[in-house]
């Protein structure tokens, strides 16, 4: 599996009164992860829309244990990868590591979401296409999309 990792410094606005990382921030660091992640594939979010015709990656089920307090100015590096495929979703894993060690494991299962073809506004969840599933899943990271290339609909054969 391919996993992504980057650094961050814990900023001010992000920490409670008790000096520590108000819980919700770690949902969007965890959000923020997941774009990166899709990122170094070649998949930027407009694109990706575009090219696959989905509305986005809806977060249907997020959880996290928080093992150990992340404070102001703290160095973090976040690690994160699928964890499980599924017809439609997927889980992608996000371990926060401070000073080499776990201090936040988490995850969020998302949907590969299309517009729903009988109900206006509506979402639907759609098979992930396979050369999703291969670069997420190369550990080099050797397996880009390129955005050049459109990807032929069932319909175009």
């Amino acid at each position: 599996m391919l996993i992504n990792r980057r650094t961050l410094r814990i900023e001010w606005g992000q920490c409670d009164p008790a000096g520590i990382v108000f819980y919700p921030h770690y949902l969007i660091m965890f959000d923020a992860s997941t774009g990166w992640l899709f990122e170094r594939t070649g998949l930027k979010p407009l694109p990706m829309r575009q090219r696959y015709g989905i509305v986005g990656l809806p977060i249907v089920d997020v959880g996290a244990r928080f093992l150990m307090p992340c404070r102001f100015d703290d160095e973090i590096t976040i690690e994160s990868a699928v964890s499980e495929w599924g017809r439609s979703s997927f889980t992608v894993r996000h371990r926060i590591l401070k000073n080499d060690a776990l201090a936040v494991d988490g995850y969020e299962k998302r949907v590969w979401a299309a517009p729903h073809p009988e109900r206006p506004g509506a979402i639907k969840g759609q098979v992930i296409p396979a050369e999703i599933i291969a670069s997420l899943s190369d550990p080099t990271g050797a397996t880009t999309i390129s955005s050049a290339n459109p990807v032929e609909s069932a319909d175009d054969n």
